[in-house]
């Protein structure tokens, strides 16, 4: 009995050590990063043998943007949020900065006529990834502080978006006309969910609409990008603006439900440009066919549903920075997303955004990471009940 009595203790504390449950954020993060890198392989493996003499180039590349970025994610998660609002203010002005730094002749790189890289030898910084996310926290930081003014008052509405529109102006002199997009929609519905008025919300999108019209008038090229996506088969579109949806639809085609193997695709044999960038999604369509694509869309779906949890619980915590903030870093993820994917099945103009995790390219690999962090410290620090300063 004295012997049950003293082997008892210890089976109870064996028995409340209950493992750690998996981060669902991360499971996703890491399983869209493998993915990632396997069907980025895939789709440049005959370019980069073409052009480097060796078919692992990018996938070495990738892989060392994927150490920092894991990096990053490390160090983001070690920075209590408090801190991202106090320094707000300055996170705006450094994004204002670095947009009109990149506009600078001789500082900015030029790519097919638009200018958004930074050329920092290692990588390209791009500084509208940096911006975005940054305006965010600006923009979260002011509806904490002016909540009422944002729900009641004409004021509180509009103050926000002239922030936002300044960074619109800067981008579209790049041009970088999907992150305009992607600022703008995640602007206006951080502020609808501040619990800003619907009709104001409405006349703003008009407002929107409307200058997409007079942008689409003033450059001929938006027209014919316009015309090209909604008959890319035309015979005058299918070797110029339509060729990339063309050749993305052949893609998806040939992958029906279940692809033609992986490294099988025809598509990534030069006929498909940005195959391991903007378009690696018709390569999955390809090679994994359409059960591979709804596993992406799944994943994707998870991390954003995720998001906007993390959000809405701080949010009933009355934690409204971490509520707005975490519900911007999701709408940034979702707009990005839906983008990407919404140009390579041709339910939208080409774009030229990455695939977060999937598509190659180190400055958007690493932001996603970061997003990752912040978006896990926000769910750290609400589930623990940590204060603003940090401590619990």
């Amino acid at each position: 009995m004295s012997m049950a009595r003293a082997i008892m203790p210890k089976n109870n504390l064996v028995d409340s050590i209950q493992p750690r449950p998996l981060n669902s954020i991360l499971l996703c993060t890491f399983l869209l990063l493998f993915l990632g890198l396997l069907m980025m392989t895939s789709a440049s493996v005959e370019i980069a043998n073409s052009q480097y003499s060796d078919p692992f180039f990018f996938l070495k590349r990738q892989l060392i943007f994927a150490v920092i970025g894991v990096f990053v994610l490390a160090i983001t998660l070690q920075i209590p949020i408090a801190t991202w609002r106090a320094q707000s203010w300055n996170l705006l002005m450094g994004s204002f900065l670095l947009l009109l730094l990149v506009l600078v002749p001789g500082v900015g790189e030029s790519v097919k006529g638009s200018t958004r890289r930074i050329d920092l030898v290692v990588f390209d910084l791009q500084p509208s990834e940096l911006a975005k996310v940054f305006i965010v926290v600006y923009l979260a930081a002011f509806m904490e502080r002016q909540l009422d003014e944002v729900r009641e008052k004409w004021s509180g509405f509009y103050k926000p978006l002239l922030v936002v529109g300044a960074a619109v102006v800067l981008l579209h002199f790049q041009p970088d006309h999907g992150t305009m997009v992607i600022l703008t929609l995640t602007a206006l519905c951080m502020i609808f969910l501040a619990g800003a008025k619907l009709h104001r919300i409405l006349l703003m999108l008009a407002l929107c609409l409307g200058g997409i019209a007079l942008l689409a008038v003033m450059k001929p090229y938006v027209i014919d990008r316009i015309n090209s996506f909604l008959d890319p088969w035309a015979v005058e579109n299918v070797t110029n603006g339509g060729y990339q949806q063309a050749m993305a639809q052949v893609a998806f085609g040939r992958g029906e439900w279940f692809g033609i193997g992986l490294g099988n695709s025809i598509q990534k044999l030069y006929f498909l440009p940005e195959a391991h960038n903007d378009f690696v999604l018709a390569i999955i369509g390809e090679e994994l066919g359409l059960i591979g694509v709804a596993t992406v869309i799944l994943l994707f779906s998870v991390l954003i549903y995720k998001a906007f949890a993390i959000g809405q619980k701080a949010q009933q915590e009355n934690r409204l920075f971490a509520a707005f903030f975490a519900y911007g870093l999701g709408l940034l993820f979702s707009g990005q997303t839906m983008i990407n994917v919404g140009a390579s099945i041709s339910l939208l103009p080409v774009k030229g955004l990455t695939l977060p995790f999937l598509s190659y390219g180190g400055a958007s690999l690493i932001m996603s990471f970061f997003m990752i962090g912040l978006l896990v410290r926000i769910q750290y620090e609400t589930d623990n009940n940590i204060d603003d300063e940090g401590g619990a």
